[in-house]
């Protein structure tokens, strides 16, 4: 899934590519996918693009026509860049695309969504705070007003597993699974360790761990084309993704914890005393 370094890398080569641009094409292929109707996809087009933003994994594509393109590109999907937009007729229920929009200059993109469970939204909205996602967003990050203070507020009082609240866009924008699996590795923390019960020692290296983290990973995104943003994601990774790989730091084995739809990582020797966690996928508790 992308999350905030990924969304923002995307953002960053948009702002570059299309700002000024005319919008030529906006055509929707796959349908469950458009989430508004009311401005209508097509109120886009003749417009020009006047910004680029991120709003946590939300990327807003702004134009002087009042409306704006909103996407969150879920778990599967992906957005796929054309300097020549592809002609072919997009046979809907056919194809992965899910989106395809056109640009004056003959340039474009579609976004596209692997597998079967389809997640991906596109909203056309006169503002961002329209999309109900957007406004139930947290704060950022990585914003300005963004300080130890106002992380260590967040936390108080919520006996909720670590791990869970830095996922929670609610609470804190923009991370995601695979971040939270690096930002806890970084801190040295257990994924299940209750916010609430956080020593100031602890969320004073937890706050530096996730900014730190989450800085970085923007760096590495920055000046890259889509095509290349998930490789550089996983290559970034140091648990996420590593089971059965050595910590780079300890050299003890990755773990894994399973759920239903998804998987965290994380190193027993770095992050819970040498402590397995609950395998939930085996049903059984190891000590």
């Amino acid at each position: 899934m992308p999350e905030m370094p990924e969304v923002e890398g995307l953002v960053e080569f948009l702002r570059g590519r299309v700002t000024g641009l005319r919008v030529d094409k906006a055509t929707v292929s796959a349908i469950n996918a458009l989430k508004t109707y009311d401005p209508p996809l097509t109120a886009l087009v003749g417009a020009h693009v006047t910004g680029v933003d991120r709003h946590g994994k939300f990327l807003d594509i702004a134009t002087d026509g009042a409306v704006h393109l909103v996407f969150h590109l879920a778990k599967a999907g992906w957005l796929r860049w054309y300097d020549a937009l592809p002609t072919t007729i997009i046979k809907p229920g056919k194809t992965p695309i899910a989106l395809r929009v056109g640009f004056d200059d003959g340039s474009g993109f579609d976004l596209t969504e692997a597998g079967t469970k389809k997640s991906l939204a596109v909203y056309a909205v006169h503002s961002p705070a329209e999309v109900p996602g957007i406004a139930r967003l947290g704060p950022d990050p990585l914003s300005a007003g963004f300080d130890r203070a106002t992380f260590g507020s967040l936390l108080a009082g919520r006996r909720t597993q670590i791990k869970g609240v830095l996922r929670d866009q609610s609470i804190i924008a923009g991370v995601g699974n695979a971040y939270s699996d690096e930002i806890l590795h970084a801190a040295k923390m257990s994924p299940y360790a209750l916010a609430a019960t956080l020593s100031d020692d602890e969320v004073d290296r937890l706050f530096t761990a996730m900014t730190t983290t989450l800085a970085e990973a923007i760096h590495e995104a920055r000046g890259k084309p889509p095509a290349e943003l998930k490789d550089a994601k996983r290559r970034g990774m140091r648990v996420h993704g590593r089971r059965g790989e050595a910590c780079p730091v300890c050299g003890d084995e990755v773990r894994s914890v399973f759920f239903a739809d998804n998987s965290l990582e994380y190193c027993p020797t770095c992050q819970t005393g040498g402590k397995l966690l609950a395998d939930r996928r085996l049903s059984r508790l190891l000590k």
